[in-house]
């Protein structure tokens, strides 16, 4: 298998990774969650809060009833939805019209990330848990303590003596490849940073320090929640503390002793759990494994430290955007108003203020712990760029939204909804209803020459956190944004003139006003 061409393959020639003729079989569709059988459960708190600002409170321990909310907001199940397809969609059987939603986007609703949990907290049994999304619940999958074990994994990178949980993140793959087949590689990964950006959005409500740590022993993180690389892998790891994230990290320049994942892997006996998927027939994705495999890290001597990224100013003249406050919101009515409007945008008047709070905050996420720069809050490898039209306020254009001196570079003049129209893969959307449109750009060479393949996925990770954060504020000033991965990304990157800049794009947003949706709903609480 030719790596590089499997890389480039997913963002420049889709057809060779998933074939225009390919028909998913929604009869034997995988369900949107796993579920294990045969375990001990922990049954969590319905009684969630449905609000959520930020917490002023001093932190604290939480129980396992803090512990539940956070999970549900997390990815548990909030609403049930059902959308009104056309009769050719629902003869042609192209996608179920019920849908159990969460309150975190997801390619085509697959949800293809799922929840592991290591739990120190008094009451409780010490171990390592999956979280059940549709029973609201814990299922335990390791009883013990695996301090050591997991801090050894991390490369000794955190104190996990200093958090009272740790959180896996993983993917599913054959979630995404019943749909979407090799391309769900590239979709899956930026999947897990949204799942990563609601995380870490939610433990900051809650009053949780967090960080990430996209860079661990991968063979023995997955032993040590018994999950097989064929079918499944964690992509992060996520501590969660309510102590100063200075207290439970190691400082950059500390360079422990060097772990293999054959020195942990003897420690534990492995555990081989039963589960359901639903798929009567699960077809195997060498390439994704393939992938996956290549990515994986076999000592902590592989990790990496991403050098700072000084972003090149664009030449030309700039609109200066006007001094914002910083966004404040109720969390919980943000993320029960997001959803992706496919067909109902509207066009309305927008004005500069509402378009310099979608950018200021969005791009703001950059901040926190990443293991990838040992803590020392480098800009992200991601950048924002922007296509506007009637912006009151901005002129009609291309930009790029230059965060540090707040303001946006004009790279192309006029108005550029048919350019971008023309860019979809499919006419799914009509952009002509659009006024803003962003583009999340990232390194062209997708952070391999300096992470290796792993850069590739921790790339697609850092846009999803960025493109969650960007969906959260949408919601939260009254629009919504609909992610797509489906365009030309020569085309845009011809637009921005991202190439001579060593970037391409990487996840195109539409975000506008819009109309109610023709779907029914009904909330699972309040």
């Amino acid at each position: 298998m030719n790596l590089e061409a499997f890389l480039h393959d997913l963002h420049f020639d889709v057809d060779k990774v998933r074939p225009p003729d390919w028909v998913p079989d929604w009869s034997d569709a995988p369900l949107p969650y796993k579920l294990y059988r045969g375990l001990p459960t922990v049954p969590l708190s319905a009684a969630v809060p449905l609000t959520l600002e930020a917490s002023t409170l001093p932190p604290e321990t939480p129980d396992l009833t803090q512990v539940g909310h956070f999970l549900w907001y997390v990815c548990g199940i909030h609403r049930l939805s059902q959308t009104i397809l056309s009769l050719e969609a629902a003869a042609s059987g192209t996608g179920p019209a019920y849908v159990q939603r969460r309150f975190l986007p997801s390619g085509g609703a697959l949800y293809p990330s799922e929840l592991y949990v290591y739990l120190r907290l008094p009451g409780v049994p010490w171990g390592v848990y999956h979280y059940d999304a549709a029973h609201h619940r814990l299922v335990l999958l390791r009883e013990g303590c695996f301090d050591g074990y997991l801090s050894r994994a991390l490369g000794h990178r955190v104190d996990v003596t200093a958090c009272f949980a740790t959180v896996f993140v993983s993917t599913v793959f054959w979630k995404g490849f019943f749909k979407y087949v090799d391309f769900a590689y590239r979709l899956q990964a930026v999947d897990t940073g949204v799942a990563l950006g609601q995380l870490l959005e939610a433990a900051r409500r809650f009053g949780f320090t967090a960080g990430v740590c996209f860079q661990f022993l991968d063979r023995a993180v997955n032993h040590l929640l018994g999950l097989s690389d064929s079918d499944e892998s964690v992509y992060a790891v996520v501590p969660l503390s309510v102590e100063p994230v200075a207290r439970w990290v190691t400082r950059p320049g500390e360079e422990p002793e060097a772990v293999s994942d054959e020195d942990l892997l003897d420690e534990l006996e492995p555990v081989h759990h039963d589960h359901y998927v639903r798929s009567a027939r699960v077809l195997a994705c060498p390439r994704m494994v393939a992938m996956n495999r290549a990515s994986m890290l076999s000592s902590t001597r592989q990790f990496r430290r991403l050098a700072a990224i000084t972003p090149v100013p664009e030449p030309g003249p700039a609109v200066a955007l006007p001094a914002v406050k910083p966004l404040s919101f109720d969390f919980a009515t943000a993320c029960r108003r997001r959803y992706s409007p496919g067909g109902d945008f509207v066009l309305q008047a927008v004005n500069v203020e509402q378009l310099t709070i979608l950018l200021a905050e969005a791009a703001a996420c950059a901040g926190g712990w990443r293991d990838i720069d040992g803590g020392l809050g480098h800009p992200g490898p991601v950048e924002l760029y922007v296509c506007t039209y009637a912006v009151d306020g901005v002129p009609d254009g291309a930009y790029r939204y230059d965060a540090k001196a707040h303001s946006l570079q004009l790279v192309q003049p006029g108005d550029q909804r048919p350019y971008l129209q023309r860019a979809l893969s499919s006419p799914n959307l009509n952009l002509f209803q659009v006024p803003v449109c962003v583009h999340v750009a990232g390194r062209r060479d997708h952070l391999v020459e300096s992470l290796g393949y792993r850069g590739y996925r921790i790339q697609q990770m850092e846009a999803g956190i960025r493109l969650h954060r960007l969906l959260l504020v949408a919601a939260a000033i009254g629009w919504n944004g609909h992610p797509l991965l489906g365009f030309e990304a020569a085309l845009c990157d011809k637009l921005y003139g991202l190439s001579a800049r060593g970037q391409t794009a990487l996840v195109q947003v539409p975000v506008a006003p819009h109309r109610p949706g023709a779907r029914w709903e009904a909330g699972l609480h309040g």
